[in-house]
């Protein structure tokens, strides 16, 4: 039965429906707002690329042999795209592949930089920093190795210092971000030991070119086998440079010394006319070290996806400093998450890495391996202030960090450096969701126009409008003082729909389209049945014998439990689909399972309620103007079932 109409207590719960109608429009008006926004831009909601247009970008694949990239390596890389923008926000981005080998974004809002970002092949890779010269193309000067200036730092068991992980385990924090770069080094934490990194050094390096002198340690003595394709390119250089450029530039086992052989400098030229896109990068690594022409602007411009290949030695740059990177030993598969968190001792965003247990096996082999300087690989040129080996955590063909390792690192890891909370979520998105299976190029970012205009959205708006007036009409006319209700209640519903729209926009970018109109729309049919649920229910308990006073506690109690199950199977199916479809029917299920959500707060915290003040007044009794007049005139009343006429209990006495 329903509670006594003396214990119900209207008044809380539209206290509560208030109190969430000022949170809610605070945040409107407070909450991620620039100082001088204007009104208009407070209440503007984010709206999607069919409503005021957008910006595309298409991404296109490059493959080695020029052919058309496989199908399913395509789709793969859409799917992990989408994923990077999603990332974004709920942001209602378009993600289609077009023709054999294009990928195109599209997403709300013009000049959408964030956009330029998430193409990139995010190839991480763990190398040991074996060798390391200057890539300026600046003659070296004459020395046998060069020491990089001293810096403070702790060898284990050192106390902590601000590069500490916050866990106080042990950490490995970087030099300041290399221009150009996204971030800056690695940390694990474990073991029981503070490390921390030198900056980059710029060493030099010099000995006489000679074709029969011992390589040095970590670098090859012959080239790695290469495909068909690469010999060819190697090929076609030869011809470019010359027969005395090549023979002199394969004779070469440490760094031109330009300086005592000034006639080496003349025979090398050539090599500074390579096209680094097309050319540079099929050159052997040592030979790419090895000659000074080459530089690092040469090696930066090299084609995405150059150094992916974790069997091969690499040469990559970092700070004008040129480095001979050894094999990579951990990839970024053997990155478990990531994720950008800000470091609370630091007061800097860094991206935290969780290994995998294989990964993290593997990361500790590795720091054991430059701890320890195994084999001597690393070289005077390459090594750290404490005479240790540096890793380089290598991005597709950018250096972030490269910090010497000053502990055996059993924990996780943190790439630290001059973040932002945007570029270490960025970066760490790129690493969470993997790296693409295709290398891509970019095209200039191009603004699209909206395919709704704006004549065609206000039209359907009003279509909308003159709807839901119908709707006010027929309720008004069918329930007359019910229809109040009704109409209060939509009008509430829209507010709060509207308010938590702007909210959502700017928290997770959740963008209005036109699927999430339709969404809010079909919302409005379950929103429609709970109010004929309940008012035919308070009808029929009037038909079994109760006063519309009393009647109003029982419907309440026997509907409540129809319209949260009705409510329940729309808000499941909405889950459903947005998990399972993308695009713009994410978007359709977002919009339906947050109107439904609102509709079951609208319901409880203000219907209920509102029904059993209005129960109380005289004008609810009178069954003209409440709308139960014909529902009043059929039910057998209480006095004639009951109770006999006052004459008949007269002529009895």
């Amino acid at each position: 039965m329903a509670p006594p109409q003396g214990q119900m207590r209207p008044g809380r719960q539209l206290a509560v429906l208030g109190l969430i109608f000022v949170v809610l429009f605070l945040m409107v008006f407070f909450v991620g707002v620039p100082g001088k926004s204007s009104l208009a831009e407070r209440l503007e909601p984010k709206l999607g690329l069919d409503l005021i247009g957008g910006t595309r970008v298409t991404y296109t694949a490059t493959t080695m042999d020029g052919s058309d990239p496989p199908a399913e390596q395509l789709e793969e890389a859409r799917q992990i795209i989408e994923s990077r923008v999603n990332a974004l926000g709920v942001s209602e981005a378009e993600v289609v592949v077009e023709g054999n080998r294009n990928i195109v974004i599209s997403l709300a809002g013009e000049n959408r930089d964030d956009l330029k970002q998430v193409g990139d092949a995010a190839q991480l890779r763990f190398r040991k920093v074996l060798k390391a010269t200057n890539g300026a193309g600046v003659a070296p000067q004459p020395s046998v190795s060069a020491e990089p200036a001293p810096d403070a730092s702790a060898s284990p068991g050192a106390s902590p210092s601000a590069g500490a992980s916050p866990s106080g385990g042990a950490a490995v924090t970087s030099s300041p971000t290399p221009s150009g770069g996204t971030g800056g080094g690695t940390g694990g934490q474990g073991g029981g030991a503070q490390a921390t990194a030198t900056p980059t050094p710029t060493p030099t390096a010099s000995a006489a070119p000679s074709a029969t002198a011992t390589p040095s340690a970590g670098a090859s003595a012959t080239p790695a086998p290469v495909s068909t394709d690469v010999a060819a390119i190697r090929t076609e250089i030869q011809k470019k440079v010359g027969d005395a450029a090549w023979a002199a530039a394969t004779g070469l086992t440490t760094v031109a010394d330009l300086a005592t052989d000034p006639t080496l400098a003349t025979t090398l030229e050539p090599f500074s006319t390579l096209d680094p896109e097309k050319e540079v990068w099929a050159l052997d690594p040592a030979m790419q070290f090895n000659v000074p022409q080459i530089t690092c602007a040469m090696l930066d411009a090299r084609k995405p996806g150059s150094i992916v290949d974790e069997s091969k030695q690499a040469v990559a740059c970092e700070s004008g400093g040129k480095y001979l990177l050894d094999v990579a030993k951990v990839l970024g598969t053997d990155v478990g998450s990531a994720s950008g968190v800000l470091d609370q001792q630091r007061g800097d965003w860094v991206v935290s890495l969780d290994f995998t247990s294989e990964g993290q096996k593997k990361w500790t082999a590795l720091t054991r391996e430059a701890y320890n300087n195994e084999g001597s690989a690393c070289d005077q040129t390459a090594l750290g202030d404490g005479s240790r080996c540096r890793v380089a955590v290598v991005l597709d063909n950018q250096v972030i960090s490269s910090p010497e390792i000053q502990a055996v690192l059993t924990g996780d890891s943190q790439i630290t450096g001059s973040f932002t909370s945007a570029s270490a979520n960025e970066l760490a998105s790129k690493l969470r969701y993997g790296a693409l299976p295709l290398t891509f190029v970019a095209d200039e970012a191009q603004n699209v126009s909206a395919t709704l205009g704006a004549e065609q959205l206000r039209a359907g708006l009003l279509a909308a409008g003159l709807g839901m007036l119908l709707v006010a009409i027929y309720a008004f006319f069918y329930y007359r003082l019910l229809g109040t209700v009704i109409f209060l209640s939509l009008i509430l519903s829209a507010l709060l729909t509207y308010g938590a729209l702007v909210v959502l926009g700017r928290q997770i970018g959740f963008t209005l389209t036109l699927a999430g109109i339709a969404g809010f729309i079909v919302s409005l049919g379950v929103a429609a049945d709970s109010f004929i649920i309940y008012f035919e229910r308070l009808k029929d308990e009037i038909r079994e014998g109760r006063s519309p006073r009393s009647a109003v506690g029982r419907a309440w109690t026997r509907a409540r439990r129809t319209i949260i199950s009705a409510n329940a199977i729309s808000l499941m199916a909405a889950v459903v689909l947005y998990i399972v479809s993308v695009g713009q029917v994410k978007g359709f299920a977002f919009a339906l399972g947050l109107a439904t959500v609102l509709d079951l707060v609208v319901v409880f915290l203000f219907r209920h309620p509102v029904m059993t003040m209005f129960a109380r007044t005289r004008a609810f009794l009178s069954p003209r103007v409440s709308g139960l007049g014909r529902v009043v005139a059929q039910k057998p009343t209480v006095a004639d079932t009951t109770v006999k006429p006052r004459s008949s209990r007269v002529k009895e006495a």
